[in-house]
């Protein structure tokens, strides 16, 4: 069952989105692939620290965080991947490493890498490493209000 938290927030902003059950899968070109959605329509998280405060990076599956590229779109050099230890009791109702992109939800700030604005709809962890949410970008843009900025590449499969 998706995080309560997410489903609740969801659900009281009349939110259409769909669960999509998947075979346990822990990277995100894994869970895309399992789930039958296009890499680019997967968002993944990725937690980073900015300045000694957590953030999230949103992302498409198929692509990277560029550091150099991110640090200077937000203008902060002091930026580093956040390690398990310091965020796995940030998120006590999700799996560790299957946290939604909804960083609003627990006083996180989130930036949005910009390649996912050609999606119509997103995919994401829904709190376990066996369910997906799947809604419409504008309704995530709209919850989160997220910082758009560039900051991925596609990798090379």
């Amino acid at each position: 069952m998706p995080s309560k938290k997410l489903k609740e927030y969801l659900d009281q902003n009349n939110v259409k989105y769909v669960t999509i059950k998947h075979s346990v899968a822990y990277t995100s070109q894994e869970i895309a692939a399992s789930a039958h959605i296009k890499g680019k329509e997967m968002a993944k998280t990725v937690l980073v620290k900015i300045n000694g405060k957590m953030a999230m990076c949103v992302l498409p599956a198929s692509y990277k965080v560029d550091f150099d590229q991110f640090k200077k779109a937000i203008g902060n050099e002091n930026v580093r991947l956040a390690n398990e230890m310091e965020f796995k009791d940030k998120f006590p109702e999700c799996d560790v490493g299957a946290m939604p992109p909804f960083g609003n939800l627990y006083n996180i700030d989130v930036y949005v890498a910009e390649n996912l604005k050609d999606e119509d709809q997103i995919a994401f962890n829904a709190g376990t490493h066996t369910e997906l949410i799947q809604m419409a970008f504008n309704d995530f843009m709209n919850l989160v209000k997220p910082t758009m900025i560039k900051f991925s590449f596609p990798t090379k499969l």
